[in-house]
C-alpha cells in the first residue's frame, strides 16, 4: 500500500505511454509548456468541469470527483462518472437520496480524435482501478468522448489492458522515484509535443567532443 506522499497522478500515465522523458520533465522536473492542442484540452475539460450533476432518467451523472488507488498509488480527477441504473446489485452502488443500485461507468473527455495506441484507453482504465477500490465493486467498460469526432468510443477493461495499465503505473512510480529524465531521442511524434523546446529531441549529440571543439573554434554549428 502506498502512502499519501507517494501517490503519483493518473494523467501521467499517458504522458509515460506516449514518451518517458515527456513523463519525467513534466512530472520529476515540474516542467509544463502550452500549444495550441493542450489549449484546447483544457478548454474541453473546463467545459466538462463546471456543469453541474445531474440525473436523467436512468442515468446519474458525477463530475469531477476524486479518484485515488492507495494499493496502486495514484490520485485524480475524474471528467465524468455516469451512475446506470440497473436491477441488481453485482457491480453496483447505493447512491444518496437515489432508489436502487447504480452501475459506475467512467467517461473521459479527449479534444482530438480516436488514436491507434493504448494511450488514453490506460487513463481510463486507471480510472476505473480507482473507482473500483474506493466503491468494492467492479466495472466492465467505460468510454472516451473524442471533441473531434464528437462521439463515444467504448471501452472494455479486459484483462490485457488492465496488466498493461497496472505495468504503466509500476513503471511509473520507478520513473519518479529514480529522480532521472531519461536521454532525449528524436522521433516524428516530438513535432507535436507541447515540451518540444523544453526537450530539445534533436539535440540529443550537444554535449558531445565535437560540439565543444565546434564552439572553441567558432565554428558554425547546425543541430
Amino acid at each position: 500500500m502506498y502512502t499519501e506522499d507517494q501517490l503519483v497522478m493518473i494523467s501521467a500515465l499517458q504522458h509515460l505511454a506516449f514518451c518517458k522523458r515527456q513523463c519525467a520533465l513534466i512530472h520529476v522536473e515540474q516542467q509544463w509548456a502550452e500549444n495550441r492542442a493542450t489549449v484546447l484540452g483544457e478548454l474541453l475539460h473546463e467545459k466538462v468541469h463546471t456543469e453541474s450533476h445531474e440525473t436523467r432518467g436512468d442515468i446519474r451523472t458525477a463530475r469531477s470527483l476524486r479518484l485515488v488507488s492507495y494499493e496502486y498509488g495514484l490520485v485524480g480527477q475524474s471528467d465524468v462518472v455516469e451512475f446506470h441504473k440497473t436491477g441488481e446489485s453485482r457491480g453496483s452502488v447505493r447512491l444518496y437520496r437515489c432508489d436502487g443500485f447504480w452501475a459506475p461507468f467512467p467517461v473521459e473527455y479527449k479534444k482530438g480524435k480516436p488514436k491507434k495506441d493504448n494511450v488514453d484507453t490506460v487513463q481510463l482504465c486507471a480510472q476505473a482501478i480507482c473507482l473500483e477500490e474506493q466503491l468494492g465493486v467492479s466495472i466492465g467498460s467505460g468510454a472516451l468522448f473524442y471533441g473531434e469526432k464528437k462521439k463515444r468510443q467504448l471501452v472494455e477493461f479486459d484483462s490485457a489492458l488492465r496488466e498493461e495499465t497496472i505495468g504503466l503505473i509500476l513503471e511509473l512510480h520507478d520513473l519518479v522515484d529514480s529522480g532521472r529524465t531519461p536521454k532525449a531521442t528524436y522521433q516524428k511524434k516530438c513535432d507535436s509535443c507541447s515540451l518540444f523546446d523544453v526537450c530539445q529531441p534533436k539535440w540529443d549529440h550537444v554535449m558531445t567532443r565535437k560540439y565543444y571543439e565546434k564552439i572553441l573554434f567558432e565554428e558554425p554549428f547546425e543541430p
